[in-house]
């Protein structure tokens, strides 16, 4: 890297750092850190363990908002030293380029979480995956799609919470639910909602041919408990059924795994990780009201939507290709963001598909 672009790599770092400062008080932030830790101190806190966790949940936030910010100003602050001290010592042009690529990680992430400030991207995300038409091969995608998700999860101190999993005939899965917990999971995770596509040659086709596979992802914030939605015995059918499958490694194998199926929208949850009837059952309602919620949400948005006589990718679209064979390559037909290294993006390598779908969301470059 020559001594222009090293220098123009610092006058970017430091017009966006700029710009967030304008977006970010340190101080202010400061401040209510401060406020929210002078909750947690009175004798009463844990007496309402709800309103509790909610007040944890912010200072969290807070905290992690002013450590996030703090470390990209020491970094961009580290690299103007390095870059003076390269002057004299050219030996340094390795750390230079280590910073650059430290904080452009970094400086990019932070944007994006900036941007994550609608009502729900604070939740955590409800996510269901579903084969499509294709029999064996869909239902081993739908668990390499698994294995994603919860390897993205580990890579991001995530907790993934499986409610419900259904072994597929041969291998794979007919069907999972699973609750991903952290720090705006739901505002990253929202954009993999859709079908995802895959192409490769089949393990399981004697004739080694190539197939084409379908798999869709539905992502729900897990809004709060309270939530407004009154849901009637008569609108709903409950069935109660023991643990199926061979799927010991995903879910408690119980006597009381509960499915809800709500009549008139025809949403179906089912939850069998609980150990007792009543905790499942106690699930699968916070998740239908969660769903029933987002419905409501949706049909608002397409109504608003139509009138602005605008258009988007609906559910149902394929928003990613992944090509096993005859070459190597994940892209999102979304935003035309592409990766190579396929088996990095397995490996829930992930952030670079969510990036840039929420810049192009908010039309952030």
């Amino acid at each position: 890297m020559d001594k222009y672009e090293i220098n123009r790599h610092l006058e970017d770092f430091t017009t966006r750092i700029n710009e967030l400062k304008k977006v970010v008080n340190l101080e202010s932030l400061k401040q209510e850190i401060s406020d929210l830790e002078t909750k947690t101190y009175a004798p009463n806190f844990y007496d309402d363990q709800e309103k509790a966790q909610s007040v944890i949940k912010d200072l969290n936030r807070c905290k992690k908002k002013y450590e996030d910010f703090t470390n990209l100003i020491n970094l961009l602050e580290e690299l103007e030293l390095y870059i003076q001290m390269a002057e004299e010592d050219e030996s340094l042009e390795d750390e230079i380029e280590k910073v650059i690529a430290t904080l452009e990680k970094a400086l990019s992430k932070f944007e994006v979480e900036i941007l994550l400030s609608g009502e729900y991207d604070d939740c955590d995300a409800i996510m269901e995956i579903h084969p499509g038409a294709g029999g064996t091969e869909s239902q081993d995608w739908a668990e390499m799609l698994f294995r994603m998700y919860r390897r993205y999860a580990e890579r991001n101190n995530f907790s993934f919470e499986v409610l419900d999993y259904q072994d597929g005939e041969e291998a794979g899965l007919k069907s999972a639910t699973v609750l991903i917990k952290g720090h705006k999971a739901y505002g990253y995770l929202k954009s993999e909602h859709g079908v995802h596509r895959l192409i490769r040659i089949s393990p399981f086709d004697a004739n080694k041919r190539r197939h084409t596979s379908f798999v869709a992802i539905t992502v729900t914030p897990q809004v709060d408990k309270n939530i407004d939605i009154e849901i009637h015995p008569e609108d709903i059918r409950v069935d109660t059924f023991r643990s199926s499958g061979a799927g010991g490694q995903h879910v408690n194998k119980t006597d009381s795994a509960v499915r809800i199926t709500h009549l008139k929208t025809k949403i179906v949850v089912t939850c069998q990780n609980e150990r007792s009837q009543i905790q499942n059952r106690e699930r699968a309602f916070e998740i239908l009201k969660s769903k029933l919620y987002q419905l409501e949400l949706e049909e608002k948005q397409k109504k608003i939507k139509s009138l602005a006589s605008t258009s988007q990718n609906s559910f149902g679209s394929q928003i990613r290709t992944y090509t096993f064979h005859p070459y190597t390559l994940v892209k999102d037909s979304r935003t035309n963001y592409e990766v190579g290294n396929i088996n990095a993006v397995m490996d829930g390598e992930i952030d670079g598909f969510i990036n840039a779908y929420l810049k192009s969301e908010y039309n952030v470059r």
